[in-house]
C-alpha cells in the first residue's frame, strides 16, 4: 500500500526490505547484512515478545523450534535468505557486509556505504553519522528508533496489553546468544548449518563466512 515513487526526506531514496535476492524487485542497489543465526534468532524472539506473544508465554527453545527450525529449507527462512544473497557478493550492485563487522568497523562501514551510494563524505558528516548511529545515541532517543505502527497494529489485532515499549534498541554487540540460548538449540542450528549452507558456501560456520566476508 505505499507508493515507492512518492516524494522522499533523502536522496538517494531508501526502502528496507527482508525480501531474499530471488523476491526482490531489481534494478536498485542493494544493502545486505548477514548476522550469526544464533544472535539472529536471539533478536528475532527478543523483538516479537511483548508485540505478538506476551513475555513469558513462549520460551526461547520453543519458539526456536517452532519459527526457525521447523522449516529451514523454506523460502523465507534465515538458511534460505543468507543463501540467496551470498552468491551476489561480487555484484557491484550488492554491499554485503555483516553485523559483526559493521559493529567492529564504525567508520570503515560508513566510508564504505557512502562510496556505495554515491554520498559525498567529509569530516562534519562523518562525525555525525558515527554519533546518530552509535548504541549510546540510539538508547538515548529511543522514540527515534521505534515501531509504534507496528505495535499498535499488534495490539489491536493480537488482543495484547495496550502501551509497551515500541522500540526496539537493546544491548547491541554480537555473541550475546552464548547466554540466553539453550545448548541442544545451539547444537541443532549448527547441524542445519552443516546440512544447508555448508555445502553451497564451503564454509564450516559461520565465523569462518563472516571472516571471509571483510574486507
Amino acid at each position: 500500500g505505499l507508493d515507492i515513487e512518492a516524494p522522499q526526506r533523502a536522496e538517494p531514496r531508501g526502502f528496507k526490505s527482508h525480501l531474499s535476492y530471488r523476491a526482490m524487485p531489481k534494478g536498485a542497489r542493494y544493502v545486505v547484512s548477514l548476522r550469526d543465526p544464533k544472535d539472529a534468532m536471539v533478536s528475532s524472539f527478543r523483538f516479537t515478545e511483548g508485540w505478538f506473544f506476551e513475555p513469558g508465554a513462549i520460551s526461547l527453545a520453543e519458539f526456536a523450534r517452532t519459527r526457525v527450525l521447523a522449516k529451514p529449507e523454506e523460502p523465507n527462512s534465515y538458511w534460505s535468505h543468507l543463501l540467496s544473497w551470498w552468491p551476489e557478493r561480487d555484484n557491484p550492485n550488492v554491499l554485503l557486509l555483516s553485523y559483526e563487522y559493521m559493529t567492529d568497523e564504525p567508520e570503515a562501514t560508513i566510508r564504505r556505504l557512502a562510496g556505495f551510494c554515491g554520498i559525498p563524505l567529509d569530516d562534519q558528516l562523518l562525525a555525525l553519522t558515527l554519533e546518530r548511529t552509535s548504541l549510546a545515541f540510539m538508547l538515548a532517543h529511543k522514540d527515534r528508533f521505534d515501531d509504534l505502527m507496528m505495535r499498535q497494529l499488534s495490539e489491536a489485532r493480537c488482543g495484547l496489553p495496550r502501551g509497551s515499549d515500541s522500540a526496539k534498541v537493546r544491548k547491541g554487540g554480537a555473541g550475546g546468544h552464548a547466554k540466553e540460548l539453550p545448548a541442544e538449540i545451539a547444537a541443532e542450528m549448527d547441524a542445519v548449518w552443516t546440512r544447508l549452507v555448508a555445502p553451497k558456501t564451503g564454509f564450516a560456520d559461520y565465523a569462518a563466512l563472516e571472516a571471509a566476508l571483510r574486507p
